[in-house]
Order: structure tokens, then sequence, then C-alpha cells
């Protein structure tokens, strides 16, 4: 092994004690999602990865565990009363990004697989939602490749962007959590930037997006239609389902404070870890190989989906 895999797999594992850390202890300010998100990237632009094949799967199974930890600390009841008003949003933009979508990839004559991968990654949640259907369409390494970069780098900008917006626009906490979970792509930016904002805000977008998460299991069975393949595997997000149960065990037994305490650690921990893991899977490679089409794409469906949440939101939720 070289020097430079040794001091990058040191600096690798550097960062993730020094997240892991409570840092609250020694006074000092906590590593939070964007900052450890930005070290991922700064790593990787630095760094060649010295651990892909861990640092993928590490983020997507620990993305997940986080999630369900964070049902511990959440009571269903409050929970369903306080995203009531984003489960419409949720239909009603799923089905709208998706059609328009297509409708872009169409006119602007990129591939039909990669438009389609996009916009499922808006629609829904981001790369989950793309490793969810990419197998049903049969997309090959290069249009997954380019379907979830895009989608990476726009959801990298909204962990940082989101939060200053929500403060300048004073939106509440129920406002905040309810835009995020619809406009931000992936789960992990969503409790990212919700986490930032405020525990209800994180609340209500942890299980908004969720909820936005289930229309994979329709999605694939209607990609599967579009495409006419029937022998193509469906990929259940069961880890929500876990999340849910942790909800109603939470609401319903009285959980000791400790465990509580530990299940919320381990989810925000958990969290922030993977934002790193997440950063450290970009490189200035991937960038290069997204193309201007595919981008436009997704910013276009980003803005559109960005800007008609927020105006609904505004005016519809307190």
């Amino acid at each position: 092994m070289n020097t430079s895999k040794i001091t990058a797999k040191v600096i690798y594992i550097a960062i993730i004690v020094l997240i892991l850390i409570p840092w609250n202890s020694f006074a000092l300010p906590v590593i939070t999602a964007p900052i450890a998100l930005l070290c991922g990237l700064i790593f990787a632009f630095i760094f060649t990865n010295p651990c892909p094949k861990f640092n993928k799967k590490t983020s997507k199974y620990l993305l997940q565990v986080a999630v369900v930890c964070l049902g511990f600390n959440m009571n269903l009841q409050e929970s369903l009363k306080s995203g009531a008003d984003g489960m419409l949003f949720t239909v009603v933009s799923v089905v709208g990004v998706m059609a328009l979508g297509v409708l872009l990839g169409y006119y602007m004559h990129i591939n039909r697989k990669t438009a389609y991968l996009i916009s499922s990654g808006t629609a829904i949640c981001g790369g989950s939602a793309i490793a969810a259907v990419g197998p049903v369409v049969k997309a090959d390494e290069n249009e997954m490749a380019v379907s979830l970069g895009v989608i990476f780098i726009l959801n990298s900008i909204a962990l940082f962007i989101f939060p200053p917006l929500g403060h300048l626009l004073d939106m509440t906490q129920t406002q905040f959590g309810t835009w995020a979970a619809i406009a931000i792509h992936d789960t992990s930016s969503v409790v990212g930037a919700g986490e930032v904002y405020g525990e209800e805000a994180l609340q209500v977008a942890t299980l908004i997006k969720l909820t936005r998460a289930l229309w994979i299991i329709p999605l694939a069975f209607a990609t599967m239609f579009i495409f006419r393949d029937k022998s193509s595997r469906i990929s259940i997000p069961w880890f929500i389902f876990l999340f849910v149960l942790a909800m109603v065990v939470n609401t319903y037994i009285a959980l000791p404070e400790w465990f509580v305490n530990t299940m919320v650690w381990v989810a925000r921990r958990g969290m922030v870890v993977t934002l790193f893991l997440i950063g450290a899977s970009l490189s200035l490679q991937s960038i290069r190989n997204v193309g201007i089409k595919p981008l436009i794409q997704a910013v276009l469906l980003w803005i559109m989906i960005g800007a008609s949440s927020l105006f609904v939101v505004l005016n519809t939720v307190d």
C-alpha cells in the first residue's frame, strides 16, 4: 500500500472518529451535518477514496439505522397530526415531477432511461429511488452514474442553502419541515436540514419524507409497465416500516430514558457520519461525467418542485 493511500485512510478514519466524539462534553460545538458533508467533499477532491466498497455499503445501511433509531424519539399520533398537511403535497408533487421530468427529457433529447431516473430521484427520495428503479429499467452503469451524480450535486447544495432560506423567510418549524421533505432529494439531507432548523422541523421532515419514499413501490410497478419488463425485481424500503414500528413502540410503551437518549444519539451522529461518507464518495470525475443536459433537466425540476411547494407551504401550513 503506497503512502498516499495510507494517509487517505488515516484521515478518513480520523474524520469519522471526530464526528462521533461527544464534543458538547468539552464545551465545543458539535460537528453538524453540513460541516460533515463539506468535510466529505473536500476529502473526495483531495484524495482517492481508500474504502469505496465500505463507504458505499456503510452509508446506505447507516442511513437506514439512523432513521429507524429516530423513530424512538417520535410520537406516532403527534407526528401524523404534524405531517398531515404534507400528505397531499406528496401525492401531487410526485405525479407532477414525474410527468414534467419525462417531458423535459423527451424535448431535450436526453437518454430516456437517464431522464426517467433523474425524474424518479427528484420526485421521491433521490439516490434511493434511482437505486430501486434502475434495475427495473435495466439502466447501465453510465446511466446510473449520471443520474446519481446529478441528484447528489443538487442534494448537497440543498443541505447548505435550505436552512438559511427558511430563516430568511421566517418559516415555522412545521413549514420548513414540510418544505424540506418535498423539495430536497435524499432522506439524508432532508434529515440533516431538519436537524439544523429545529427538533419539530426534524420530526415533520422525516415523517413526510419517509411517506414520500413509500412511493418507490407503486413507481416500480408502474415502471415495469412503462418499460414492459415484468421480470425485474422491486426493491422495497423495508426500513421505513421499522421506523413506523419504532414510533409505535415509543408512543404506547414507556421506554427508559437512557434507551431513548441512546437511540437519539445513534440517529443524529449516524446521520452526520452518513453525510460525510456520501460526500467522500463524490469525485471530480463523477461531476465531469454528468453532462450539461441532465444537469439542466434536474435543476429545472428542482426549481419547479422547490418553488411550487414553497408557495403552497407558506400559504397553507401554519
